[in-house]
């Protein structure tokens, strides 16, 4: 012991400023990373959320995240995973689009991919204006194409079954639709884990996620004459372009939803994905999303 004390008493007053100023550095490095792996816990505006490790599962964070709420139009996730499910899909087949999809927005007062009767659309384009300007037009269509039946009400009625059949394949018991939009007959609610999940499920298809991450797209379509229009659709998600790393994946709002947002972003190789139902406003429901993806990759 006394040979290590005078050693240490014969370090010469350069080398001490050098160790000191090492420490200083290493010190603010360390309380940098520090600060980083335990940023506070959230406050959000929403009445719930939820944010998993997409890799791994492990919830990151968790607000009434098993209440059951309106989810509006983040049930087209959904709707988009159930398309993609079909066999034998052909992303490239035209969907003739009938009067009955756009008396359909005019009725209910709904957000439009502004479909014109007697336009052929294929189905990738139908998934384009499905999740980016949230089309209930589209998903209209995409429920009268690939549900089953002999009239468009059968058909229709099919495809939410095939919504539910697949949200029972996940697990999820919380999760029932009523409608292939989330414009609902009063039962159509899921929560802010078991939207992320079904999330997760739709983010596994590449189709889905070049969708989902798109800012805005033109498309060419088929006129009934034979000849062709541009179609220009812009997503409704803002976190597209203004958070780093983001990649998707639906808004959603509505009177008994109020504003919702499934999101999910990827920064160094670390994907964390999640829901935000009934926030305040457009504003705050991404607000919230930020905050809590932050908080994510915190952890």
């Amino acid at each position: 012991m006394k040979i290590g004390i005078k050693g240490i008493n014969r370090v010469s007053a350069t080398a001490t400023v050098a160790l000191t100023a090492g420490a200083v550095i290493a010190g603010s490095v360390f309380a940098s990373g520090a600060q980083a792996a335990t940023l506070p816990v959230p406050t959000i505006a929403a009445k719930g959320g939820y944010v998993m490790n997409n890799g791994t599962a492990k919830t990151l964070y968790s607000k009434a995240a098993d209440t059951r709420r309106a989810t509006g139009s983040t049930t087209k996730i959904m709707t988009a995973k159930v398309v993609l499910a079909q066999a034998n899909l052909n992303l490239d087949s035209k969907v003739t689009i009938q009067k009955a999809y756009s008396d359909y927005i005019v009725a209910k007062g709904a957000s439009s991919a502004r479909l014109i009767v007697g336009d052929k659309v294929t189905v990738r384009q139908l998934l384009y204006g499905l999740m980016l300007p949230s089309g209930c037009d589209a998903a209209y269509a995409l429920a009268d194409k690939f549900g089953t039946g002999t009239t468009r009400a059968a058909r229709v009625k099919s495809f939410i079954g095939k919504m539910n059949a697949s949200a029972k394949s996940l697990g999820l018991t919380n999760t029932h639709f009523d409608s292939f939009d989330g414009i609902s007959n009063g039962s159509n609610y899921s929560t802010p884990r078991d939207l992320t999940k079904i999330a997760s499920s739709a983010m596994k298809n590449s189709t889905f996620r070049a969708v989902v991450k798109t800012k805005s797209t033109t498309q060419k379509v088929t006129t009934s004459n034979g000849g062709y229009r541009y179609m220009s659709w812009t997503n409704t998600n803002k976190l597209l372009g203004s958070y780093t790393g983001a990649i998707g994946v639906k808004t959603g709002s509505g009177p008994t939803a109020g504003y919702c947002l499934v999101f999910a972003a990827t920064r160094d190789g670390k994907t964390v994905i999640g829901t935000v139902l009934a926030s305040t406003s457009e504003t705050t429901r991404t607000a919230d999303a930020k905050k809590l993806m932050d908080y994510g990759f915190s952890k």
